[in-house]
């Protein structure tokens, strides 16, 4: 065993003595060492549940005939940290989750991993720790937290919060109405309940056979996601007893099946960068060109909030991840017949599962033809873009390529233009709200929402539904005597992308004309 370089041999008699403090028995000493890498925080929601996850974990450890250690890594909640300078700290700590992994199990030389995680940026540093090391792992996602629920009303962090501030902004609820919203969208531990970054990356852990069949959409209070963590501290004793090393299931094939299980789902764009991070750090060859090509060839087949009303609840009640796999196993030779941790192919899992298709369409007939996301053939037309979400509450048609976007501040419509591969299409947006600023006048840093004014029409097809809310982040306000006012912003549905040391940004224009720079800082500072 890989601990026997810290437990065994008369030279390794303080090693063991200082092992004998932590509580470790005669009996115990000889079992393989098992990490167990918690993200635990009561910061972060998606986490705050794990304490119970980890008994469960260690309860299996002990079961299997291993001995379990627990220790712990840092986790940042995306969302409470978005809106100020602490959205800079979020992607970075991937890496920073990453090293911490690898230099505790690599210093105590650990004979295997249970990388307990959930949340955005902690999934896939787990997961690249784990590639680095190629010692025997597995993955527990805690799970995604329950629907909210006010007066009959389902809710997500999405629809009680964000959108409920558009609907006060417009005056369609009252401000108790935004309060009772706000206090019920989010009833307890788990991850946000749409498919953000965070129940994306453990879809996609679970397709690519680093997480036991289900663990992705069971509840993070639930009993099931109990017996899981259990399963995986049993599973991870035999994984070292053979030595079965992460190399042997994230290969070329299951991240393409990943990238394929992403166009299904219409997952978040965030999945572009980790999945080509974790490739990296397994020496796998993967691109761009990989998610390019996937996107012409596997149709939507799913569409969960944010951009539809489904939740991760409706999905698991529909046959979680074996059902997507059963609806897209032998319609697509794109989808391959990987083995995960579980010892399960593909097809086997397919198999045994079941599927609602009301909730997971077939690949016959598919909620679009079109993928749930995109790569551009051609990135050197749209400099800024580097890839989209086709699946976003905004953007309903796959011909939208990003660009620059001008919106032009009149009176109490924005006036401006989508632009197109085919040209650009008029769109009118109503300022909603200053989401988040310390000071509530409009600067650098402030987020600002938008709610569409009109249907935005193409060739027939509505592009962009009435009432939709678009999210805009200010990067800068530039002073002009002549426009009054003007602030570069990053369209929200698009997020900004961070990759080495460039960052990518989709751009728009906002001006005010007619008034002075004061006049329209104060302005934009209050719901029109």
């Amino acid at each position: 065993m890989r601990s026997d370089n810290v437990k065994k041999g008369i030279h390794r008699a303080p090693h063991r003595a200082l092992l004998y403090a932590t509580g470790v028995s005669k009996e115990g000493m000889k079992r393989p060492f098992i990490g167990i890498a918690s993200s635990f925080s009561d910061l972060v929601p998606g986490h705050a549940g794990m304490r119970d996850l980890e008994r469960q974990i260690e309860k299996g450890i002990h079961s299997g005939g291993g001995q379990a250690f627990i220790f712990g890594v840092p986790a940042v909640c995306d969302g409470i940290a978005m809106g100020h300078e602490g959205m800079k700290y979020s992607l970075p700590s991937r890496d920073l989750i990453a090293d911490c992994v690898e230099t505790v199990a690599s210093a105590h030389q650990l004979d295997g991993l249970v990388l307990l995680t959930n949340c955005d940026k902690i999934t896939p540093g787990m997961l690249i720790a784990a590639m680095r090391l190629n010692i025997p792992a597995i993955v527990v996602t805690a799970g995604p937290m329950m629907d909210g629920c006010s007066k009959n009303e389902v809710l997500t962090m999405i629809r009680g919060s964000f959108e409920a501030i558009g609907k006060f902004s417009n005056g369609e609820i009252t401000k108790e109405r935004l309060t009772e919203l706000e206090d019920e969208c989010c009833p307890g531990a788990g991850a946000c309940q749409g498919l953000y970054s965070a129940n994306t990356m453990a879809c996609l852990t679970e397709v690519m056979g680093m997480s036991l069949p289900f663990c992705a959409t069971a509840a993070a209070v639930s009993a099931k996601k109990r017996r899981i963590a259990f399963e995986s501290g049993l599973k991870v004793v035999e994984l070292v007893e053979k030595n079965i090393t992460p190399s042997k299931y994230i290969t070329r094939d299951s991240m393409r099946n990943a990238i394929a299980a992403d166009m299904a789902l219409g997952g978040s764009t965030n999945t572009i960068l980790h999945l080509l991070a974790i490739a990296n750090s397994g020496e796998i060859e993967l691109s761009l060109d990989d998610f390019n090509e996937l996107s012409h060839k596997i149709p939507q087949i799913i569409k969960l909030d944010p951009s539809a009303l489904p939740t991760m609840t409706d999905l698991h009640n529909a046959g979680g991840i074996p059902a997507v796999l059963k609806t897209m196993w032998g319609h697509t030779g794109e989808l391959k017949d990987t083995k995960g941790v579980s010892g399960l192919k593909i097809s086997e899992i397919a198999k045994m599962a079941w599927a609602d298709n009301n909730v997971i369409k077939t690949m016959e007939n598919p909620i679009t033809s079109n993928p749930g996301l995109a790569a551009p053939a051609d990135y050197g037309l749209f400099p800024g873009l580097q890839y989209y979400g086709v699946s976003s509450p905004v953007v309903e048609t796959r011909t939208l390529q990003g660009g620059t976007t001008v919106l032009r501040r009149e009176t109490k419509l924005m006036e401006g233009k989508l632009m197109f591969m085919g040209g650009d299409l008029p769109i009118k947006l109503r300022p909603a709200q200053i989401i988040s600023t310390a000071n509530p006048l409009l600067k650098a840093g402030a987020t600002v929402e938008f709610v569409v004014a009109e249907d935005v029409i193409h060739d027939k097809n509505l592009v962009v539904k009435k009432g939709t809310k678009v999210t805009g982040l200010i990067l800068s306000l530039v002073e002009n005597t002549y426009h009054g006012a003007a602030a570069e912003i990053t369209i929200g549905q698009f997020e900004i992308k961070e990759k080495g040391n460039r960052t990518f940004n989709i751009k728009g224009v906002i001006e005010k004309k007619g008034s002075t720079h004061e006049k329209a800082i104060n302005n934009w500072s209050y719901i029109i």
